[in-house]
């Protein structure tokens, strides 16, 4: 590990903070712009489409990619990728060829950028930060992306209140070639060995088969993936059936649902935060199984016939608990996956966490018409719990969490 990693890390960390936001204001206001310009549901659903199914199939081979090649070089062409098509549909728009569909095959292509570029980046941060520092580093990272999400969705509708469209493309292209330009002249990417054999013509169906093989041969893996579904699977309701719960239950009132929006984004900041600061319990897990904790007990007080006020604060604590159960989950995995498989591993999460929302929402948006939201809340929230349990008995990640121990190479006891 280089001497100089904060700095490394300093600059990486922050390359990739501008690129996102630049990326994060575009896509918000793609999808306001179809919105208000066509007032269609039909379009509305293909604009989250056209962002998600992307991601959800190039994912798994992306993380082939993270790990048969160099993973910096990758983060800058997904990068460039990006900022090409935005800049091409940039041009386009002001020549006049404004056509809806261009922003589709726009969110289609910056879809597939993101899904080079997340694994890439999660498989990358354990060669330039230290094992002992990465949970308060995860914390950082997470704190910064979160304060992002909170802030990128009111400075684009701020910009689309006096800028055109076109305007606000270009400052997608600005922020990527400063991130593109930052990775390549500071930032420095320690030599690493890569054990995928190079000279061998690529077979990404055999590397993809590889890495499930791998992940399966391996119990504290194979766990963490059933915990990482269960927690996003039962979180749908809560991330995404609030707003029509404060809409039955409290009034339509737009402040009120902004207001929910801004507390859990504050509470997912703040929870970062905590978790750079605090660097979480000496086992892992058991920090996990404190946010499950947390998370079960707010999900179910949202249930509850409460005071906006408390429902507030409730939305606070879940996004904390969030946050404090997801970074040192990711961490996990960045400490205890073998280099060569970091890639793949986290490609089929970023596979994984992109669809198990959508999903939910084909079960829940529908059961929301016939049961109660405030019965789904407690339901899920007791669910939550009842995982919460079994991760805190669960034999094979306690020993996975602890900290000071490394990747688990195979035939170990995690195996």
């Amino acid at each position: 590990m280089q001497k100089n990693w904060k700095k490394n890390a300093g600059i990486f960390i922050a390359s990739q903070a501008i690129s996102l936001f630049g990326s994060s204001l575009v896509q918000f206001a793609i999808t306001w712009y179809v919105t208000l310009k066509t007032q269609s549901g039909i379009y509305a659903t293909l604009t989250i489409i056209c962002g998600f199914l992307p991601t959800f199939l190039l994912s798994p081979f992306a993380g082939v990619w993270a790990d048969r090649y160099d993973r910096k070089k990758l983060i800058m062409l997904s990068d460039g990728g990006i900022a090409t098509c935005t800049l091409v549909l940039a041009i386009l728009f002001l020549t006049g060829h404004d056509s809806i569909w261009l922003l589709f095959v726009a969110s289609v292509i910056r879809a597939l950028g993101a899904a080079i570029q997340t694994p890439s980046v999660n498989a990358l941060l354990p060669d330039i930060i230290p094992n002992e520092h990465l949970t308060r580093i995860g914390g950082i990272n997470s704190s910064i992306q979160s304060l992002i999400t909170l802030l990128s969705p009111m400075a684009s509708g701020a910009l689309m209140g006096f800028a055109s469209i076109e305007s606000i493309f270009f400052i997608d292209v600005i922020t990527a070639a400063i991130a593109i330009i930052s990775m390549l002249v500071f930032f420095k990417l320690p030599k690493q060995e890569k054990k995928v054999d190079m000279a061998k013509a690529p077979d990404y169906m055999g590397d993809l088969k590889e890495g499930l093989s791998y992940i399966f041969r391996n119990r504290y893996l194979r766990n963490v993936f059933v915990f990482f579904a269960a927690f996003d699977f039962l979180a749908a309701p809560m991330e995404l059936l609030t707003p029509l719960q404060i809409t039955r239950t409290f009034g339509s009132d737009v402040w009120r649902l902004t207001a929910i929006e801004m507390t859990y984004s504050v509470g997912v900041l703040a929870g970062g935060i905590v978790i750079a600061v605090w660097g979480g319990l000496k086992n892992k897990v058991h920090t996990m199984a404190l946010a499950g904790l947390i998370m079960g007990i707010t999900t179910i007080g949202i249930g509850l016939p409460i005071n906006f006020g408390l429902y507030l604060l409730f939305m606070v604590l879940c996004g904390v608990s969030a946050n404090i159960f997801y970074t040192p989950a990711v961490v996990l995995l960045q400490e205890k996956v073998e280099p060569e498989y970091r890639g793949r591993v986290f490609g089929i999460i970023t596979m994984m966490t992109s669809s198990l929302t959508p999903l939910g929402m084909l079960l829940y948006g529908p059961l929301a018409d016939v049961v109660s939201i405030e019965w789904l809340l407690l339901a899920t929230g007791a669910l939550v719990l009842i995982m919460t349990c079994a991760l805190r008995l669960n034999k094979a990640l306690l020993k996975a969490g602890e900290s000071g121990t490394t990747f688990q190479k195979e035939g170990s006891e995690c195996a």
